[in-house]
């Protein structure tokens, strides 16, 4: 695996990647296609996988052909009521919690940048709230310098720019993220990518990305030059 650059601060993605959301997305968008007698399958998720809603909603309607019985809009309306019984329940997905704290104890900056907006970010968040207070800062969907939803560099961009001491080199930046959006996203930053994508999703989508885990526990920090987890040191 050629590397250009030292990773010396990580972005994490959220959903699909930290927390395990992704499913109650899914859930919804069935029971909301079965309406129609249509079905969700993992070829329309990746296209609306890491977006901003009101593009994910978009990419919905009109890829399943609905567009002229249910508005973007009114999708969102609909899953709104959905999601937010479901989002409190949301839970750390493998090995997330054992890679924050072990960045974090070593000194590493890490944050967050997500394409949930605020109200969703803290109903996800809301029993992991220790956790995700070892982020040094947090940059949500609906932040004012977000202008662009993934595969748009915005979010990345403004990431970097809140470490502290200012704008990072990309090159020392490495991004984890789940999403085909996000990996984009994080190459048009200039930044590397590591993805730990769902095994439904189809592997053509896998080539952006700089390495490709099954799980966040698969993780080797010494593959990017960063300290080792405890149990790796003889």
């Amino acid at each position: 695996m050629a590397r250009r650059g030292t990773i010396t601060h990580v972005i994490f993605d959220m959903d699909g990647l930290l927390l395990d959301t992704e499913k109650f997305y899914t859930e919804v968008q069935e029971i909301i296609l079965a309406r129609y007698n249509k079905t969700f399958d993992w070829s329309l998720k990746a296209k609306m996988m890491g977006k901003k809603a009101i593009e994910a909603s978009r990419v919905f309607v009109e890829e399943t052909g609905i567009s002229d019985v249910l508005t973007a809009e009114d999708f969102l309306v609909e899953r709104e009521e959905m999601l937010k019984t479901m989002f409190p329940t949301s839970e750390l997905m493998p090995g997330a919690s054992r890679l924050i704290r072990h960045l974090h104890a070593k000194g590493i900056p890490i944050c967050l940048a997500t394409g949930s907006h605020r109200r969703h970010f803290e109903l996800k968040t809301q029993r992991h709230g220790e956790l995700f207070s070892l982020m040094h800062h947090v940059v949500l969907g609906d932040d004012p310098e977000v202008k662009q939803g993934k595969p748009s560099p915005d979010i990345f961009l403004a990431a970097a720019r809140r470490f502290e001491g200012g704008l990072v080199d990309p090159l020392n930046i490495l991004v984890f993220e789940d999403a085909p959006s996000g990996v984009n996203a994080a190459k048009n930053a200039g930044m590397f990518a590591v993805m730990v994508p769902d095994p439904r999703l189809d592997c053509s989508f896998h080539d952006a990305a700089d390495q490709v885990l099954k799980s966040l526990l698969d993780f080797d920090p010494s593959d990017w030059g960063l300290p080792l987890f405890e149990e790796q040191k003889s």
